[in-house]
């Protein structure tokens, strides 16, 4: 028993010693999660000759699933942001939905967003416009940021077509459509706990995150418009902004119609998926972008470059901390974390919903990715489901929900949190990752609530 505790131990060791390199030495980030990425493959015994591959390529798969769509996303964000359109998004959400209900306006427009688009796309097309209509109102960022995120996440985890659901329904032999539709019954009210509610928690719990103005320098800085009438209009900068939502969301449906016509392959199939594909989907906006938010209003090209170029320069540092992040969770992946998680849990009795739960938490805490952490629990919970009647699209949720618990450091989406909204260690974890133990956690009551019923 205690050889599949002691990696356990070696994780939380490697982390205690990730914040002394952080909060007390003042240690680079990246720098830190470099250097606790080595202590800790060491400590598990890899082979020496094999560390520094399991750190370059968790670090290099990280930085090539996201460095393109948050490059072409921060430039897209960045034209809209400067050309004032996300100014304009921001004046006419205050008008349409007043300043008392701005909140639910944010958490409506990210759940839209989010059900097409992956948490980071929808975090650098969100972090302009939520960052404007906090400069509008004169409230704190975080504010309205949790509830965006929270919107952001609760879609990552639970609803297909995103990787994680989608992939653990296939795992699960589930039905696809019953488990977007069950997963849109426990979503709505999961992100109005984790987001407008959870908001008055975290600004008792992280007093100083609510107390800084934002100036988001993540992003570059923002052009304001004294006399919004300079700026695109409506129609325009919505349109813009949500150009990769639309391309996505059509070849979503495309595949669906493909798919229950049981049409063959085709190139115009083969065109759209490409085009559907998050990276295809961004570069086609911000091509788009360059012409709406620049040509169409006589800006230079020079000056529209410049901008984009600014982006770039302002995401470097995430992007490094992000790729790091990657690296420390393959060390724990290729350490053998996830088969002394499965040893522990063999033989369990417990209902196979809270055991899928609990297994995916486990792994989720143990390896840092939410999709890694379903995917492998989806492959240690199958045989526990031979012989029982319980309903596998609930299953899916219930899988989903354990892999978002207690996002720390070991996870990307923990440094891409705390750098967007520049928080310290202690305010992320104040904020982040006990919102993502909230969704977590509101997720299974309202999977086991559900089993109820169906």
């Amino acid at each position: 028993m205690f050889e599949h505790i002691l990696p356990l131990i070696i994780i939380a060791l490697g982390v205690g010693l990730l914040l002394i390199l952080i909060m007390k030495l003042n240690i680079n980030t990246f720098i830190a999660l470099i250097i606790v990425s080595f202590v800790v493959a060491v400590a598990l015994g890899m082979p020496l000759d094999e560390v520094v591959d399991s750190i370059q390529g968790g670090l290099g798969d990280t930085l090539g699933s996201i460095a393109l769509i948050f490059g072409f996303g921060a430039m897209l964000g960045k034209l809209v942001a400067d050309a004032g359109g996300a100014q304009r998004i921001a004046v006419t959400l205050i008008d349409k939905f007043g300043e008392k209900r701005i909140q639910w306006a944010v958490v409506t427009a990210s759940f839209i967003i989010g059900i097409a688009l992956f948490f980071e796309v929808g975090l650098v097309l969100l972090i302009p416009i939520v960052f404007q209509i906090a400069k509008q109102l004169k409230v704190p960022l975080m504010y309205l940021g949790i509830p965006m995120t929270a919107a952001l996440s609760v879609t990552h985890g639970f609803l297909p077509p995103h990787p994680g659901p989608t992939v653990i329904a296939e795992q699960y032999d589930a039905n696809v459509g019953m488990v977007l539709i069950y997963g849109i019954i426990i979503a709505v009210p999961t992100v109005v706990i984790a987001g407008p509610l959870f908001t008055k928690l975290a600004k008792k719990l992280a007093p100083d995150a609510f107390n800084k103005e934002g100036s988001l320098t993540a992003l570059g800085g923002m052009k304001t418009f004294d006399d919004i009438n300079e700026a695109p209009g409506f129609g325009v900068s919505a349109l813009t902004a949500l150009m990769p939502v639309i391309l996505m969301a059509v070849t979503t449906v495309v595949e669906l119609v493909q798919e229950m016509t049981g049409a063959g392959s085709h190139l115009f199939f083969d065109i759209i998926k490409i085009i559907g594909q998050p990276t295809t989907a961004l570069l086609i906006s911000l091509l788009i972008a360059v012409y709406t938010m620049g040509i169409a209003r006589k800006i230079p090209m020079t000056e529209l470059m410049k901008s984009a170029e600014s982006s770039i320069r302002a995401i470097s540092m995430i992007l490094l901390i992000t790729g790091a992040g990657g690296a420390l969770k393959q060390v724990l992946i290729d350490g053998g974390v996830g088969d002394s998680v499965a040893a522990l849990f063999s033989g369990s009795a417990m209902s196979p919903l809270v055991l899928s739960w609990l297994i995916a938490a486990v792994l989720r805490i143990a390896l840092g990715s939410a999709t890694v952490a379903a995917l492998t629990t989806a492959g240690l919970v199958i045989p526990l489901m031979q012989g029982s009647d319980v309903n596998v699209a609930l299953m899916v949720l219930a899988t989903g929900a354990g892999s978002l618990i207690a996002s720390h450091v070991n996870d990307t989406g923990f440094w891409i949190f705390k750098e967007y909204f520049d928080l310290t260690m202690k305010e992320t974890f104040a904020t982040w990752t006990l919102l993502e133990t909230v969704i977590s956690v509101s997720g299974l009551v309202f999977v086991l609530i559900l089993s109820i019923f169906v």
